[in-house]
């Protein structure tokens, strides 16, 4: 079994790439933890070319990106060779409208347009991938079924690819190894990210560890079905309210992980 690439998902750490400096410094201090893969999400107004010379400098390569909707409809072709500049052929849409959600005509809209971006895509060398929340994973207002069934039963593997996030799948009240069993063959990259319910009963996040997913089996499930990529997720709750340190605490989690210590 081959053991995914750990990174880091930058919209843990969106606060701290807005500018070139800043983007500089934050892949500098990831590089300096041992850290040699991002997605970037969140990130500040840096041209493309700007970009990949930051990455260069510091070693790090991009596995996936997530980028608007919006974009991805009605910019593509810009899109794309913003990606093909910083040398990433993978573009993640990090959730659904809410108007393309809750009931099946909304949901079954959300498939159609993203079939579509699936095969322009694929059609220029490229792969579109959907990451999910726990709405996925709540029943439809007009059916006895979900979002996440819905595409299961009706996209197409060949255009629409995932990026699972655990926390959201076993918030959402799904087992996180049966969804990555489920997924197989369509995720090149999985969000590990950690929650906790507070006194309550409110979802807090937390770094890796110390909640409520079974990271471990995530983690063999990984790699049993050779999925290439875990990056590290870290939305809000950050300890001392400090993103960085919740790096350093989930990046620590993460390597005795890989290293059979966990």
């Amino acid at each position: 079994m081959k053991k995914p690439v750990m990174g880091i998902q930058l919209y843990t750490l969106r606060d701290h790439i807005k500018t070139a400096p800043d983007f500089d410094a934050t892949l500098a201090r990831l590089k300096k933890m041992g850290v040699g893969t991002v997605q970037i999400s969140g990130i500040g107004d840096i041209p493309a070319e700007e970009q990949r010379a930051i990455l260069d400098k510091n070693g790090i390569e991009v596995c996936i990106t997530h980028k608007s909707l919006d974009r991805m409809e009605n910019d593509l072709e810009a899109l794309l060779k913003e990606h093909e500049i910083i040398g990433c052929r993978d573009i993640g849409l990090g959730s659904a409208p809410k108007e393309l959600r809750g009931n099946t005509a909304n949901v079954g809209e959300f498939l159609r347009r993203t079939d579509a971006i699936g095969r322009n895509m694929k059609a220029k060398g490229f792969s579109f991938y959907y990451h999910n929340h726990s709405f996925e994973f709540e029943k439809l207002e007009d059916a006895d079924t979900t979002m996440m069934e819905m595409i299961f039963e009706k996209s197409d593997p060949e255009f629409f690819g995932f990026i699972p996030d655990v926390a959201w799948i076993h918030f959402g009240g799904s087992d996180p190894v049966e969804i990555l069993e489920r997924m197989k063959g369509r995720v090149k990259v999985i969000h590990f990210k950690d929650y906790i319910l507070d006194e309550n009963g409110e979802l807090r996040f937390v770094p890796l560890g110390q909640g409520r997913v079974d990271l471990k089996a995530c983690y063999e499930a990984a790699c049993k079905l050779e999925i290439p990529y875990i990056m590290y997720e870290h939305d809000i709750d950050w300890p001392d309210n400090d993103p960085f340190k919740a790096c350093e605490i989930s990046w620590d989690y993460m390597m005795k992980l890989q290293n059979g210590e966990i």
